[in-house]
C-alpha cells in the first residue's frame, strides 16, 4: 500500500454496496388448469344449425376427400327429426305441471327423449293395424292365414289373398252350406261355381242322388284351374256325408 493511500480516510460505501445480494426469484409456477364443472347443454341434432354451404371450385362443389369448413372429409350430415317430433319444443312440456310451461330450456331439453321415443311410441300404437288384413304388410299375410288355418298360394295375386283372411270368418260360418262353398271357390280360383242339387223327383227315382251334388265352373278360354286345389276346398266344405262332381265348362 503506498503513503498516500494511509494517508487518505476511506471513502463511505453506499447501503446497496453495504447489503448483501438479494437471492434470485424463483421462476413463476405456470398457470393452473381450471376445471369448469357446469353442465354444458348439447342440443339435440334438431336444434343444430347445418353446416356452412360449400365453397364451389372450377370442378364444383367440394369433393368428399377435400377439406371442409368442419376439417377432412364430408360435412356432418344432420337427421331431420322424426314425423310427428317438433323441432323447438317437446310436446312432453303438457304432461309437466304449468309452472313449467315457459320454461324454454325444458322445452328444449325434453326433445332429446321424445325423439327417441317418439318411433317406438308410434310402433306400438300401430301394432293393431298389423292384425288387419286390409292394411298388414304384405310378408305378414301368411302368418295371419296360419291363425285361421288357411292355406294360400304365393302366386295368387296380393288382392285375393287379402280377401281371403278378410272373409275367413264367413267362410267358417257358412261351412257346409251352399254358400260358403261358393265363397270359397270364388276366394281361391276367382271363378264363380255353379251348386246343382237333385231334385225331390230325382231323388225318389234314385235314394243315392240325395247325397251327390254337381259343381260347375266356365272358365275361359286360356285360364288354368288348379283341379287338386279345387276338390280340396270342396272337401273342406262339402258336409262329410256327401260326395261331389266337377264339372268344367270352357267359354
Amino acid at each position: 500500500m503506498s503513503i498516500q493511500e494511509r494517508l487518505d480516510p476511506p471513502a463511505e460505501r453506499t447501503a446497496a454496496e453495504v447489503a448483501p445480494p438479494r437471492p434470485a426469484a424463483p421462476p413463476a409456477a405456470p398457470p393452473e388448469a381450471v376445471t369448469d364443472t357446469r353442465l354444458i347443454y348439447v342440443a339435440p341434432a334438431s336444434l343444430r344449425p347445418g353446416p356452412p354451404p360449400l365453397p364451389a371450385g372450377p370442378g364444383g362443389p367440394q369433393g368428399p376427400n377435400e377439406p371442409t369448413a368442419f376439417g377432412s372429409g364430408p360435412p356432418a350430415f344432420i337427421p331431420p327429426p322424426p314425423p310427428g317430433v317438433p323441432a323447438y319444443r317437446s310436446t312432453y312440456l303438457d304432461y309437466l305441471p304449468g309452472v313449467y310451461s315457459d320454461n324454454e330450456f325444458l322445452a328444449r331439453f325434453l326433445l332429446i327423449f321424445e325423439t327417441i321415443l317418439s318411433p317406438i311410441s308410434r310402433t306400438v300404437d300401430n301394432i293393431p293395424h298389423l292384425f288387419d288384413p286390409d292394411l298388414t304388410p304384405r310378408d305378414l299375410l301368411p302368418w295371419l292365414a296360419s291363425w285361421l288355418g288357411l292355406v294360400m298360394d304365393e302366386r295368387w295375386p296380393e288382392e285375393r289373398r287379402r280377401d281371403l283372411v278378410g272373409l275367413a270368418s264367413d267362410l267358417f260360418r257358412w261351412r257346409g252350406t251352399r254358400r260358403g262353398m261358393q265363397l270359397a271357390i270364388r276366394l281361391y280360383t276367382g271363378l264363380d261355381a255353379e251348386i246343382i242339387e237333385p231334385t225331390l223327383s230325382q231323388v225318389g227315382a234314385r235314394r243315392d242322388l240325395g247325397y251327390r251334388f254337381i259343381v260347375r265352373l266356365r272358365v275361359p278360354r286360356g285360364q288354368d284351374v288348379d283341379l287338386e286345389l279345387l276338390r280340396r276346398i270342396i272337401d273342406i266344405q262339402k258336409p262329410a256325408f256327401t260326395a261331389a262332381t266337377v264339372e268344367l265348362q270352357r267359354s
